[in-house]
């Protein structure tokens, strides 16, 4: 009978203080990055956006560089009972700093929100979905700190390292094409989504043509067509 070497599968293994609110509410977010990634397809495949694919291309990037780094520096965790493998930087918050940053550069340089007509209340918005994103990023770096599984070098130093990467990735795949689009980024973008994989997946860039990525117009077509639906039903 061959004997079984058993190993427990720690991605969604989080220990925290059971008497603590705090630590069981960072332990819930500390899972953020598990998360995600589901999220990640779901928006891909069913917007079939190029900038969906490419945040999470580049998050998988990113997570790629976290190990590089660690089995380079191969620093040590605070606490060699919680977690497996090597601390410096924290991959938790390498992932959430390039969440962080590569969404914020979105809304910044192409999103276009839909205005309410009132600055005001533009600008509430916006003050509140930024604040929102990076309350939320810097809570899952602070989570892994705060449970013990990276001192508070390797957490600054990956959330860092995340929002450098996020930028200068975001800057390369959107900002630059969309900016020069005669550029060697800029023709080998439109390359990439002229190309019979992107044309039969039907992969677009819907913010090339609209300045909110297409929700309004979607939004007004629907309702034509509703409009529409309705009044032969009242007939």
């Amino acid at each position: 009978m061959v004997s079984l070497e058993r190993s427990a599968l720690d991605l969604t293994y989080v220990l925290y203080d059971s008497n603590s609110h705090t630590s069981h509410a960072l332990a819930m977010l500390t899972l953020t990055p598990i998360l995600l990634n589901p999220a990640y397809a779901a928006l891909t495949i069913q917007t079939r956006e190029a900038v969906y694919l490419e945040m999470w291309a580049g998050q998988m990037a990113c997570e790629a560089l976290n190990w590089v780094l660690k089995e380079w520096i191969q620093q040590e965790r605070p606490n060699l009972d919680l977690g497996s493998g090597y601390g410096f930087p924290s991959s938790h918050s390498q992932w959430m700093g390039y969440f962080a940053s590569f969404l914020l550069c979105h809304f910044t340089f192409r999103h276009q929100f839909v205005s309410t007509g009132y600055r005001i209340l533009d600008g509430l918005f916006k003050l509140v979905l930024y604040s929102a994103i990076v309350a939320w990023s810097c809570a899952v770096a602070y989570s892994r700190y705060y449970l013990t599984y990276h001192t508070s070098a390797q957490v600054v130093w990956g959330f860092t390292i995340g929002i450098l990467f996020g930028f200068t990735y975001y800057a390369a795949v959107e900002l630059i094409p969309a900016r020069y689009p005669n550029s060697l980024l800029g023709r080998a973008r439109r390359g990439v989504l002229s190309s019979s994989v992107f044309t039969w997946f039907r992969i677009r860039d819907g913010w090339a043509v609209w300045s909110d990525g297409g929700l309004d117009a979607q939004y007004s077509e629907w309702r034509k067509v509703w409009n529409a639906k309705l009044d032969k039903k009242t007939l």
